[in-house]
């Protein structure tokens, strides 16, 4: 893995909410649970995991919406307030709330250069949606000490004890 930081740029459909993010993802999932499909109209939604201190908002303004979740606590999917795009997402579960960001790979200018690196809840994929075969895939949710690269799981634990 080279030192080199990668450097994305993103936004809305209309183009009233741009932002920038220059680090790798700590992790990218495919989730196929139910919710997601509902919340995109889609078979899965495909996020990026990134300190909320690393993507920057560099035009426009969201608009934050709560929403329920599985979990029970809910999640705050902040969308553009002319075209409704929803852009990223805070999932207010195991503490993390507003601390990472889950980007919304579909609104990146880029978004091919962030394949998944796991297909989760796949227990609830829709049956005609197939998964590469050299894809991590799991049922539910995956073992974040076997899943997460060492690099990403340092990062976080690093910023996990500035948070705290």
């Amino acid at each position: 893995m080279s030192d080199e930081i990668e450097t994305h740029e993103g936004g809305c459909t209309c183009g009233h909410v741009r932002y920038g993010v220059r680090a790798r993802p700590l992790i990218v999932h495919a989730c196929h649970c139910t919710w997601c499909q509902r919340q995109t109209g889609g078979p899965h939604v495909i996020n990026a995991l990134y300190e909320t201190e690393l993507v920057e908002l560099t035009r426009g303004e969201v608009e934050n919406v709560t929403v329920p979740s599985p979990s029970g606590e809910g999640q705050t999917i902040a969308r553009c307030p002319k075209c409704r795009v929803a852009v990223w997402s805070h999932y207010h579960i195991g503490g993390l709330r507003e601390s990472v960001k889950f980007l919304r790979v579909g609104t990146l200018d880029n978004p091919g250069l962030m394949p998944p690196d796991v297909h989760i809840f796949t227990s609830t994929k829709l049956p005609w949606y197939v998964i590469p075969e050299d894809h991590d895939a799991v049922e539910e949710f995956y073992d974040y000490d076997t899943t997460w690269s060492s690099d990403s799981k340092a990062r976080f634990q690093t910023w996990r004890g500035a948070a705290d």
